[in-house]
């Protein structure tokens, strides 16, 4: 295999396309540029005005912000990570989106009811829950109407909100925790006060440009008494570096005139802090535990409203993962019981020292509000959407909404076509693009669905021969689904375990979502990358490499993946690997690769000769999402990136 750097004229029509609307530019690209000249009446009638419409899955996805009201007991929100905020009116039986068309940004951080008005709501857009992929935001809105019409309140340049606090006689005064830029510095962050319903706002705590507010908790009996934490954190696609000297815990008792560090107070831990979270005894306003990343981390209870602290319990299941985990939330009437929010949701009766599992329908927990005046009605943030409690989690409602992320789409050749994708969090999935197909005649068409093997983060490829063939990919795992049969093998081209070590001492680096590709010029080739591609030609059964690194392979993106606490390598931020595929149709000896560093490469020969034809203006670790190869010139393609 030989690699040759110069490019050639075929590629001079490449087109290089950046920023959020990079897909639709290439789309557009397309349309306008006809082999002839034809008229708006033409184009028109060629394509007719569409419409979108929900063929499903009817299968929740991530949620990390809930909200219930005590006066309103069938009444909750929750915000959905990529799909808005969600409302129902029925306890959890049905749910309906309610910001659709009215806000800049998809996922929701935080979302907060006036205790004096259920009809006024708020919500603080961006995730802080920072896994590798994240929604950042624009700010705050609000509603007057419990959700039927929304405004722009500002802050849009923070980017991550995790948490707003309303006063809870004057809802026209709220504070916003706010994360910051997650991927570099910004002094828009730290925690902000509104005392005119969001006309205005002014930052009332801040570090530095790098330490962002995480979490706030307001005192249910003294609505001026706040604790704030703050979190020094910042990401890279290779790396979340987790703690330094910004992170801290901090209290006002003057809602938010002052501010009184707690950090260095008796009992709480010394050394490098990461992520902290904190909640307040509804029964008892002394009582405050703190959650805590750290060399000596867990759970912390103050008995003297912040001013020390004793360690309860050290369990990793209560902080493992902090960067994505780790918040808490006290009980309202029983001082001694606090919920922990992890894997799994769990729940304390002793203050924390004993835990206990509570029932659950899907794991990953992120956001949990339980009713001041009966605490047995909750609702649960998790990574299959928001549920309902009314009997202290011993049952929850369905998760029967379409809120599902999905990592990448694919299309059969199936007449009506289905669609597939692999759900995070969750199984791969397929659906019929026609309502009245595949669908069960007692139930909902976008209920019925099927898996095709792989896993929550991988690629799904359809056979372009044979339908019922499916490739899908997960991390440490890649299997052939035989939808005829129901018989699923593992495909593997080098199988070897994708967590625990860095990048750098992997012989095969593969993303957490390595691409997977077939080829319509040959049909029987299948394709699939780590930094190098490697081909079958027998459905996975053998497999060969076919090209050296096409990565940059820098050194200073291959090290250590997590710190300075936890070095947390559990694959997501494996880098310096093949991130898209193309085979081109016109020739099956001409393949293109991405890599998500920044590379393009192309071969004409099936892999004996390589040329990198990577944009000379591409900015280095540009992420190439896609390929995307012209069905009517073999010399023109369109890369899809995004930094």
């Amino acid at each position: 295999m030989k690699m040759a750097r110069s490019p050639d004229t075929s590629t001079k029509r490449l087109m290089r396309i950046t920023g959020p609307s990079l897909v639709l530019a290439a789309f557009f690209a397309v349309l306008g540029s006809p082999a002839s000249p034809q008229s708006t009446e033409d184009l028109s009638a060629l394509m007719p005005p569409l419409g979108w419409r929900s063929i499903g899955p009817d299968r929740g996805g991530r949620s990390i912000a809930v909200a219930g009201h005590s006066e309103r007991p069938f009444e909750y929100y929750f915000g959905a990570t990529g799909g808005g905020l969600f409302k129902t009116t029925d306890g959890g039986s049905s749910w309906l989106p309610v910001t659709d068309g009215q806000i800049g940004s998809a996922s929701v951080g935080a979302v907060t009811i006036a205790e004096s008005d259920p009809d006024i709501v708020y919500i603080g857009m961006g995730e802080v829950q920072l896994r590798a992929n994240v929604l950042q935001g624009d700010g705050v809105y609000r509603s007057d109407d419990g959700g039927h019409t929304w405004h722009h309140l500002g802050l849009e340049d923070t980017h991550a909100i995790g948490r707003i606090r309303v006063h809870p006689t004057d809802p026209e005064r709220a504070y916003v925790a706010a994360l910051g830029h997650p991927f570099g510095p910004s002094a828009d962050r730290g925690v902000f006060r509104t005392t005119d319903g969001g006309a205005t706002w002014e930052k009332i705590l801040f570090r530095d440009d790098r330490t962002g507010a995480v979490d706030l908790v307001m005192d249910p009996d003294d609505p001026n008494v706040l604790y704030a934490t703050l979190w020094e954190v910042y990401r890279r696609p290779w790396q979340l570096w987790s703690g330094g000297s910004g992170s801290g815990i901090f209290k006002t008792t003057d809602g938010g005139e002052t501010w009184s560090e707690l950090t260095h107070t008796p009992g709480f831990p010394s050394g490098v802090l990461g992520k902290i979270t904190v909640t307040v005894s509804g029964a008892d306003s002394e009582r405050v535990w703190a959650n805590i990343e750290a060399e000596d981390g867990g759970l912390y209870l103050s008995d003297d409203g912040g001013m020390s602290w004793a360690l309860v319990n050290t369990h990793r299941d209560i902080w493992q993962r902090a960067f994505y985990f780790q918040r808490i939330q006290a009980d309202p009437v029983d001082r001694n019981t606090i919920y922990i929010l992890n894997f799994r949701l769990m729940k304390s009766t002793d203050s924390g020292r004993t835990l206990e599992s509570v029932p659950e329908t899907h794991a990953d927990h992120h956001d949990l509000w339980i009713d001041p005046i009966n605490p047995n009605r909750m609702i649960d943030g998790n990574d299959g959407g928001g549920v309902v409690t009314v009997n202290g989690g011993q049952t929850w409602t369905e998760m029967q909404y379409p809120t599902a992320q999905i990592y990448r789409l694919a299309t059969t050749s199936d007449f009506p076509y289905h669609a597939c994708g692999a759900q995070q969090d969750n199984s791969t999935v397929c659906v019929s693009s026609d309502p009245g197909h595949l669908s069960n005649p007692r139930g909902v068409s976008t209920e019925w669905m099927y898996s095709v093997g792989g896993g929550e983060s991988g690629y799904v490829v359809s056979h372009p021969a044979d339908p019922n063939i499916f490739y899908a990919g997960a991390t440490n795992a890649l299997t052939r689904y035989d939808r005829g049969t129901g018989i699923v093998r593992d495909i593997q081209p080098y199988p070897r375990i994708v967590m625990g070590e860095p990048a750098r001492d992997m012989p095969e680096r593969w993303n957490w979502t390595y691409p997977i590709a077939v080829s319509f010029a040959e049909p029987d080739a299948l394709y699939v990358g780590s930094q190098h591609l490697w081909k079958s030609s027998d459905e996975g059964t053998s497999w060969q490499r076919i090209s050296p690194d096409l990565t940059r392979a820098d050194p200073e993106t291959m090290n250590d993946s997590g710190g300075p606490v936890v070095k947390d390598q559990d694959g997501p931020e494996i880098y310096a690997t093949l991130y898209s595929i193309t085979p081109s149709p016109h020739d099956a000896a001409t393949i293109w690769t991405g890599s998500d560093d920044g590379f393009v490469h192309i071969t004409r020969d099936s892999g004996e000769n390589w040329s990198n034809v990577t944009p000379p203006d591409m900015i280095a670790h540009t992420r190439v999402m896609t390929i995307d190869v012209s069905h009517h010139d073999a010399g023109t393609a369109y890369v899809a990136g995004i930094r």
